[in-house]
């Protein structure tokens, strides 16, 4: 940590809020800021340069936001190389740097390169003060703001959230009760193909109140853009770019899906702005309806917005007329500042635009260096503070014909994420530090934010039911609270009474099935302890007639086994003419990655096969039960399609670590995330033949643990001795049993049988 005061500062600060009457300091509490758009409401009575050494710096490695509130300042970051890597939250005091709090979070079974984007922000809420964040695995996490942990959510097992090797991550929202967040989820059932899909928690207890899909399936990328929030047509509504190259509009209360409208062949990253009742986005990639790279697209915003498709449906995509203008300029991931009609737009190339907002019209440019890609500017007060990928902070001043650079700081380190501001202080991070820039001034004053409207609740037409998707081991019941809504979603009743419960079976559902489970007379739903492993959902039925549904898993205690006998193959596969079965319809993100099919010198010929159904999904990762298991023992039998020089790779999943069999490299592999953890062993892998793979997790008392696996083949004796033995200093506790599969190209199959799990020994 390094230090360098300015005690005058503070001094100002507290005699222009006694001046202005000012009684709460400006926060910077989300990746955008107070107006959505990456604008400052601080104005200063005759502000200087910036010190070109900073007031202070904290050796915290980022690639995002700091966000400041109550003269804390709350970073996501990471720390070491590659195998000592490890994410971290920490809390620093505003005026001096000091640590107050930190959190490390642990990395697990992503994919990320941490040197590929990792670009992402925390969130707090004003009104709790408690702060939200996804990490890169996927770990979503609320704590107070004196750093006690609130809930932590572990998405990849539960929901299904997938990762990627440019690690999007992006910011949660905040909207009155809810926390909205939005990846690429892979989960179960209807909701099993993989999409870019929008998730709604309730803020206090991490439940979730509500998701939807408002784009389409499958997606061609991921996608960080962070939702904004308006009032229109007496609705609550989100608007941001997704994974499937749309940007679309939701129900912020909800979820259900307005509209949406194709703009990238690839999945989109930057935040779009609102100007007069029109959105901007920018992307920059191929667009959908010509052969160029890159556009900045104004489109018109529906004024009425028409009654929510009904789920299983797409919504409603806007006609290319909704088009007011576009701009031929492109930007992987720099999000648009919006400044009165001006947008200030920095490019992947280094050159910050200052566009018309009305015509879209190009006012002028300059160049700040030779590339950029990633980072975003704000405007602060008169000025523009634009982070560079190459590790400056440039100042602009810009004017009605031309922009001036007014000062340059070099910087350590990589700039990826976009400044902040809070009580004329700077905060920006490079791939080595934290920097916080004093705003030399003789007085601060604030802007009032604009008040949101809030529209208020109508007539009770729906019931919303919380949680509305819930896992239930056996032997255990839930209970749900239920709540009317009105048609816009907002609350009308927090607490109805005497609904009526009944198994529901969505018509579109593709596999029929209920969960084996009964609501008892309290309204709780009972999973017996002989219950088998099941998923459904259920209908609630108000005295009214209000209505609403729920999902759930109800699932086994160990030992789990499965031999796929079960499974009648009766789905047709067209395009290789077999017939086949979707998979257990509990297990997360199995769909259309995996199905159950004959295959012969198989064990009683049934088994789990990768598909070859999405290119995208030549990896597939599936999930067998909740994140809460430990110390167990896993063992399955497994093979590879191919030939002495073409095979496929195929693993089990144990308490956060990937025991796979690499077939084309001939090794045997323990890793979680790559970059963290990969040790190996030699094993001959041949093609068509069956090995039986077994693997625990030892966990010590002091935190440090072993993994242990061995796989031989199938028709010889199980081995005394462990293949591979390998000794990590801090064990992940628990996670998700699970299956993986990874076929290059999708040219050669990879096949799984006689699954079990059972308690270590």
């Amino acid at each position: 940590m390094h230090h360098r005061p300015r005690p005058s500062f503070g001094c100002l600060f507290a005699a222009a809020l006694a001046l202005t009457g000012i009684s709460q300091a400006n926060d910077w509490t989300n990746w955008r800021g107070p107006l959505q758009n990456g604008v400052s409401l601080e104005h200063y009575t005759k502000a200087g340069k910036l010190d070109d050494k900073p007031t202070w710096s904290a050796d915290i490695r980022s690639r995002g936001t700091p966000v400041v509130i109550d003269g804390k300042v709350i970073l996501w970051g990471y720390k070491g190389e590659t195998t000592d890597l490890i994410e971290s939250l920490t809390c620093l005091d505003a005026k001096t740097g000091k640590q107050l709090w930190q959190h490390e979070i642990p990395d697990y079974l992503s994919d990320s390169i941490y040197n590929r984007y990792t670009i992402g922000a925390p969130t707090v809420d004003p009104e709790t003060k408690r702060i939200y964040l996804t990490s890169n695995a996927g770990t979503f996490l609320c704590y107070e703001l004196d750093g006690t942990k609130v809930f932590e959510i572990p998405l990849m097992e539960e929901f299904g959230r997938m990762t990627f090797p440019n690690s999007r991550v992006g910011s949660p929202v905040i909207e009155g009760e809810f926390v909205i967040i939005h990846f690429i989820f892979s989960n179960w059932g209807a909701d099993g193909p993989a999409a870019d899909r929008v998730y709604g928690f309730d803020k206090k207890t991490g439940e979730l109140a509500w998701w939807s899909l408002p784009g389409v399936s499958p997606p061609v990328d991921s996608s960080f853009s962070t939702p904004v929030l308006e009032t229109r047509d007496g609705k609550r509504v989100a608007y941001y770019t997704t994974g499937c190259g749309h940007i679309v509009c939701v129900n912020t209360h909800n979820g259900k899906p307005y509209w949406k409208m194709p703009i990238c062949k690839n999945g989109v990253n930057p935040s779009v702005v609102l100007h007069k009742g029109n959105l901007i986005a920018i992307h920059g990639d191929e667009n959908v309806d010509t052969s160029e790279k890159g556009r900045m697209i104004c489109i018109k915003l529906p004024e009425k917005l028409a009654a929510p498709v009904p789920p299983a449906q797409e919504a409603t995509t806007l006609e290319p007329s909704a088009e007011v203008w576009r701009n031929p300029i492109g930007a992987t991931s720099s999000s648009p500042v919006l400044v009165g009609d001006v947008i200030y737009q920095l490019t992947d190339g280094a050159e910050l635009y200052a566009i018309d907002a009305n015509t879209g019209v190009d006012i002028w440019k300059l160049k700040l260096s030779n590339a950029n890609l990633h980072s975003t500017p704000i405007y602060v007060d008169g000025l523009i503070y634009c982070p560079i990928l190459d590790g400056k902070l440039v100042v602009v001043k810009p004017g009605a014909k031309s922009g001036e650079v007014v000062q340059e700081i070099k910087l350590d380190g990589d700039c990826l994420g976009a400044p902040s501001v809070c009580d004329g202080q700077l905060y920006v991070t490079t791939t080595k530090h934290l920097y916080a820039f004093a705003i030399p001034n003789k007085g601060v004053k604030v802007d009032a934010a604009p008040a949101v409207e809030m529209p208020k609740a109508g007539k009770a037409v729906a019931l919303q039911i919380i949680p509305a998707e819930t896992v239930i081991m056996t032997g255990n019941k839930q209970s749900f609270r239920v709540r009317s809504v009105d048609a816009n979603g907002f609350l009308v009743n927090p607490d109805v009474k005497g609904v009526k419960w009944e198994t529901f079976i969505p018509p579109t559902a593709k596999v029929k099935a209920t969960m084996d489970a009964k609501f008892n007379d309290a309204g709780e739903l009972v999973v017996a302890a002989d219950a088998k492993s099941s998923a459904g959902a259920f209908k609630a039925t108000s005295p009214e007639g209000q209505f609403g549904t729920i999902r759930g898993r109800g699932l086994r205690n160990l030992p789990l086994v499965e031999n796929f006998e079960g499974y009648d193959l009766k789905d047709d596969q067209p395009t290789e003419g077999i017939k086949f079965a979707y998979p257990p319809l509990p297990w997360i993100g199995a769909r259309f990655k995996f199905d159950v099919r004959e295959v012969a010198g198989a064990q009683g010929n049934k088994v789990f096969a990768k598909s070859f159904d999405r290119l995208m999904f030549q990896r597939g990762t599936v999930f067998v039960a909740p994140s809460h298991f430990s110390n167990y023992t896993m063992q399955a039998d497994v093979m590879t399609d191919g030939s002495a020089r073409a095979k496929s790779d195929i693993g089990l999943i144990n308490q956060r670590y990937l025991i796979c069999l690499r077939g084309n490299a001939g090794k045997l592999e323990v890793s979680s995330n790559l970059e963290r953890l990969k040790q190996e062993a030699v094993f001959k892998v041949i093609a068509n033949t069956w090995y039986t793979l077994k693997t625990r997790v030892d966990v010590a008392k002091d935190g440090s643990g072993v993994v242990l696996a061995k796989i031989w083949d199938r028709a010889q004796a199980e081995p005394a001795a462990w293949t591979i033995e390998v000794k990590v200093p801090r064990a992940h506790a628990n996670g998700s049993p699970g299956i993986f599969g990874f076929t290059p190209l999708n040219q050669k199959r990879v096949y799984l049988d006689n699954l079990s799990v059972t308690p270590n020994k």
